[in-house]
């Protein structure tokens, strides 16, 4: 199961609106067929390994991170596919909450005299699926806020210079990083600060994410590196009902997907935002800010995950703050996270951290 949860990693970041599975086919103790959920989120991870097995898939051992899909979609049945190949057993980390799904699967498989397992290295599995498992039972992506900051929590100097904070080797993490979600997002300021392509760079043949920007009334350059690239990396554009007429024809001229927003504060809601992501299929988002896109998202209680890289030096009150306001005015307001992690990027401290369950 620890190499078919690997395996489904490969997928992340190329799958949706499909979830990234592993399989692994188990006959006398000899692995004879592996697979994951393709780009696109076709063929399913079952019909892969199944495929690689040939014959020896008969009378043998299936571990499947999530349980096989039990519906006509675009393919027929997983379910199906493992039942006419002859597996004897199937081993299942994580069941699907799919309504489609949700027990079917595991049902048709045992009616059809196959032995069951299910619940292994689930929590592994759960977490390698919570963008998925997140649009299925609460209608949005999982979110990743993302900051590289000085060590005094600072996105930028005082002038706006942030190129760069961070060394090459944690850039590069960022690109992996982007490679593995469905989505990248940031705020207008970035855009106009930075002219960022938001694309990854530097991780061979990678499927390019949707590059998301948040602007409430479409104020971003038309010349920017987001607009000359629209027709050929996916840009979908997040604004409010005040927008200009003229900007969202512009941009629609140039390629990009407008989806308008109720505002929030005088922004576009991030929890409405997400959640017609999540209609539109996403999976997983991968914020890199600036600080009002970041203050907005924790306001509006969607962040699930924090990823900070936190290089060696300081720029001082007078730099740009990694976070907006946040309104705050006791300490139990403040969201909190749980630690997962401390790693060493190329001398810059990457330190991940997970949503705190409610108690």
């Amino acid at each position: 199961m620890s190499l078919a949860l690997s395996l489904g990693r490969r997928g992340q970041g190329s799958t949706w609106p499909n979830p990234a599975v592993g399989c692994v086919i188990v006959q006398a103790g000899r692995i004879v067929g592996r697979g994951w959920t393709a780009p696109g989120g076709r063929p399913h991870a079952e019909v892969q390994a199944l495929t690689r097995a040939g014959a020896a898939a008969r009378g043998a051992t299936a571990y499947v991170t999530l349980e096989p899909c039990a519906h006509h979609g675009q393919t027929p049945p997983c379910a199906d596919a493992l039942i006419a190949a002859g597996i004897a057993r199937v081993v299942v980390a994580a069941t699907d909450p799919d309504p489609r799904v949700s027990g079917r699967g595991l049902d048709r498989l045992r009616a059809a005299g196959i032995a069951l397992n299910a619940g292994v290295m689930a929590d592994e599995a759960r977490r390698d699926l919570a963008g998925f498992l997140s649009r299925v039972t609460r209608g949005r992506p999982e979110v990743t806020l993302k900051l590289a900051t000085s060590f005094d929590g600072r996105i930028a100097t005082a002038s706006g210079q942030s190129q760069w904070i961070t060394g090459p080797e944690a850039r590069r993490a960022v690109h992996a990083m982007r490679a593995a979600h469905d989505a990248v997002m940031v705020g207008a300021g970035t855009v106009r600060a930075d002219d960022p392509l938001l694309t990854v760079r530097g991780m061979g043949a990678a499927r390019q994410p949707v590059r998301v920007a948040v602007s409430r009334r479409l104020e971003l350059p038309l010349m920017s590196k987001l607009a000359l690239s629209a027709r050929d990396v996916p840009l979908w554009l997040i604004h409010g009902p005040d927008a200009d007429a003229q900007a969202i024809a512009a941009w629609q001229a140039v390629g990009a997907h407008l989806i308008e927003c109720p505002l929030s504060g005088g922004a576009p809601d991030m929890a409405a935002a997400m959640q017609a992501l999540g209609a539109a299929g996403l999976t997983r988002v991968f914020c890199e800010g600036g600080g009002a896109l970041a203050a907005s998202l924790l306001q509006a209680d969607v962040v699930d995950r924090l990823a900070g890289f936190t290089a060696g030096l300081a720029l001082g009150a007078d730099g740009r703050a990694g976070i907006g306001p946040l309104g705050l005015d006791a300490l139990d307001a403040a969201p909190r996270f749980t630690l997962e992690a401390v790693r060493d990027i190329g001398g810059d401290a990457l330190h991940l951290w997970r949503r705190r369950a409610v108690p």
